[in-house]
């Protein structure tokens, strides 16, 4: 794409339409009337990734929606972002993405025609690779620019993830490393450097499809994608309502480029605060623990990796395969009955 077209500082992410806070999203939540259907498997109910609707024995539909206004200058990488973000709740149902609908809010008086066709161009890459019809749209005139799909894929309805069925004694692993909401912040502020700008771009765009193919071959007990809510959000709505804890290795957490120094420097999004404040109940911490720390595992992403459980004896040979497959996979730490419901952060 050309160099020329670029999205400025005013129109790139600047808190507006940011995702609800936890404490906002579940008080709304808790207020809903609303009947379950006998033939729906998954819905909101237990922050669950994607709906899933079954429709035989053999076959179920899962549906999930996400989109935001821009986090990156260059229209062609926001529209990949936007794609890998939205396919990564099929992903992480253990589904496979069959179509997409895109959804548009975009300000003709400020942006030119050809920022939305590159967006999308970028974005079709990433269908493209998801092996993802993008079947159609809606699109509406809008301030704010923002973007993103609803997607739909297919499972086998005995073979779904589920974010809340963990099991004892099993590894936790993640597959892309965090502080997407601390690189943005940085950015916004300039202060960003290219390097860890790359990276950020880089991981945010790459699709969660190789990671769920490999797990897809293992006996993983629960699988979830770390996004908007953080490690400790996403991590508290996997053992919450069940006799399960887990122990985190801070050293053991692959970061983006220079996240400790934008910490440090006190580059901090919103969204943290609003982590930190909802999920602070859900953490214990080691005493020889930095303060950063807390900032890190709060840190909302956009486009995270997925976060899962597998027995210890398979864990050596996932490893493997996702190492050959490119995928960042870290292993840290492990589920525990010692402290049910809490995360315990240890550094080491």
């Amino acid at each position: 794409m050309s160099d020329e077209i670029k999205l400025t500082k005013f129109t790139r992410y600047s808190g507006c339409g940011a995702k609800l806070g936890p404490c906002a999203l579940n008080s709304m939540l808790k207020s809903i009337r609303y009947k379950p259907q006998p033939q729906v498997l998954s819905d909101f109910s237990n922050s669950e990734d994607a709906g899933i609707v079954a429709l035989n024995d053999e076959i179920a539909l899962v549906q999930s929606v996400d989109f935001f206004p821009p986090i990156v200058d260059d229209p062609y990488e926001f529209g990949q972002i936007a794609a890998a973000n939205a396919l990564s709740d099929i992903y992480a149902m253990g589904a496979k993405p069959i179509s997409a609908l895109s959804i548009v809010c975009f300000p003709t008086e400020l942006l030119a025609g050809e920022v939305l066709s590159s967006i999308t161009n970028g974005a079709i890459s990433k269908m493209e690779e998801a092996d993802c019809a993008l079947v159609g749209g809606h699109s509406i005139e809008d301030k704010e620019l923002k973007y993103g799909f609803a997607v739909s894929g297919l499972v086998d309805p005995h073979k779904i993830l589920y974010n809340n069925t963990a099991e004892i004694d099993q590894n936790i692993i993640l597959t892309k490393p965090l502080g997407s909401g601390i690189i943005n912040t940085a950015l916004r502020g300039g202060l960003a450097s290219k390097h860890a700008e790359k990276e950020f771009i880089r991981t945010m765009a790459m699709l969660n499809k190789y990671s769920a193919e490999i797990i897809s071959k293992y006996q993983v007990s629960a699988c979830t994608d770390v996004t908007g809510f953080g490690l400790i959000g996403h991590l508290h709505e996997m053992i919450h309502n069940t006799h399960l804890g887990c122990k985190i290795d801070f050293t053991a957490i692959k970061l983006l480029p220079e996240v400790t120094d934008y910490a440090s420097m006190g580059l901090i999004p919103e969204g943290t605060y609003k982590n930190r404040n909802y999920f602070a109940h859900s953490i214990i911490k080691s005493e020889d623990l930095k303060p950063i720390v807390s900032d890190i595992i709060f840190d909302p992403q956009t486009s995270g990796g997925l976060l899962f459980m597998i027995n210890r004896s398979e864990t050596k040979a996932l490893m493997r395969d996702m190492q050959k497959a490119g995928v960042e996979a870290m292993l840290i730490g492990k589920t525990t009955d010692a402290h049910p419901q809490k995360v315990k952060i240890v550094n080491g």
